[in-house]
This record gives C-alpha cells, structure tokens and sequence, in this order.
C-alpha cells in the first residue's frame, strides 16, 4: 500500500480538523495538545512551530523529541486496521495519533487516553 499522500499531508491541515471533532463532543483544543505533546514529546510551544511552519506528517514524527514509551499500550481498531499490527512504522505513529484523538473524542477519561 502506498502512503506517500498520507505522509505528505501537512500537520496544520489535519489540526484544526482534530479540534473540531472533539469540540463537537464538549472536549477542548487543550486536551487534544495535550495528547499531542504526550505522544511525540513535543511542548505545546515547540508543537505550534510545528503547525506554523506548515511541516507534513513525516516530518512531524521525525522532528518529534521522543515518542512516549507507552505508546505500545494503544491498541484497537482505527480506520479497519488494528494499531499494533501496521508494520510502517510512519503510519503506525500516526494512527496511534488517530486512535488517541479518537478515544477522546469518544469521552474516555484522560487517565485512559495517556495510558497512566
């Protein structure tokens, strides 16, 4: 399968769409930059640089400080593909990022979502 299009996707143009589908279920634009900053280790200033400079998706997982060690904790279903079983690495980063935003949007607990 080929994902060059997914990779290439700007992190600005998937963000905003990620505040709108959580704020639409009563939960706020802080807590999806909170399970932003949790997954790739960005701060919530280096992670605005970040949407500021336009950069795609494979650049904002590369560039990212450190993704969360408990990032193997996420499993399910996202988009028909279990999370755990997507062997490119890339796609996989980024539907941890999907699920997440997913699970919020779904009114699961912070608690859960950060996997504490």
């Amino acid at each position: 399968m080929d994902n060059t299009r997914v990779f290439k996707m700007t992190f600005a143009g998937v963000y905003p769409m990620y505040i709108q589908k959580v704020e639409k279920k009563g939960r706020s634009k802080a807590e999806v930059d909170t399970i932003l900053c949790w997954l790739t280790g960005y701060t919530p200033k280096t992670l605005q640089q970040q949407i500021d400079k336009k950069v795609d998706l494979e650049t904002f997982f590369s560039a990212a400080p450190q993704l969360n060690p408990n990032v193997s904790k996420i499993t399910g279903v996202i988009c028909g593909y279990r999370v755990e079983e997507i062997k490119d690495k890339l796609m996989q980063k980024i539907r941890y990022m999907d699920k997440l935003i997913d699970e919020l949007a779904k009114g699961r607990k912070m608690e859960k979502i950060l996997r504490t």
